[in-house]
């Protein structure tokens, strides 16, 4: 069995020859466009994966943390532009964070995400320095989404 050959373009043929596509594979997450990244602070691990997920999913760069002590240690360490922020947690809750950061002078944007809907709750977050606050169980995650990519 003899091997095929292509036949080569007539002699004095212009046309140019078809170059497969180059495709990039690149096994690090795309990073922000603002390459700045979100603290994603929650202590139920399902809503927390999504968050970081669909996030991620959008070319954002995130951090989960499950309390508040440890938010206060990644928001020391710098790089970040926005804090989702769960209330009611273990350690140290989502209103001693915020206490916290306004006695700080920290000035980064706090969503809070919290299942407490009273507006006492929303009050209070608003005088502690958060910029929104949504209800979860009434919020889709693409509403958190559009929210937080309007303010990075």
């Amino acid at each position: 069995m003899t091997p095929k050959t292509l036949p080569l373009p007539p002699e004095g043929d212009k046309t140019p020859a078809k170059a497969a596509p180059i495709v990039q594979a690149s096994a690090a997450p795309v990073t922000a466009p603002t390459g700045k990244k979100i603290l994603i602070v929650e202590d139920e691990r399902p809503l927390a994966h999504a968050l970081e997920m669909k996030f991620r999913n959008q070319g954002y760069e995130t951090q989960v943390v499950m309390n508040g002590v440890e938010a206060l240690a990644a928001l020391k360490v710098g790089g970040i532009g926005l804090v989702l922020l769960d209330l009611i947690m273990p350690v140290m809750d989502g209103f001693a964070v915020l206490a916290e950061l306004k006695k700080q002078g920290n000035k980064i944007p706090v969503i809070v995400l919290s299942n407490l809907g009273q507006d006492e709750d929303r009050a209070k977050t608003k005088e502690l320095g958060a910029i929104d606050y949504f209800v979860k169980s009434n919020t889709p995650i693409a509403d958190i989404v559009t929210r937080a990519k309007s303010v990075l």
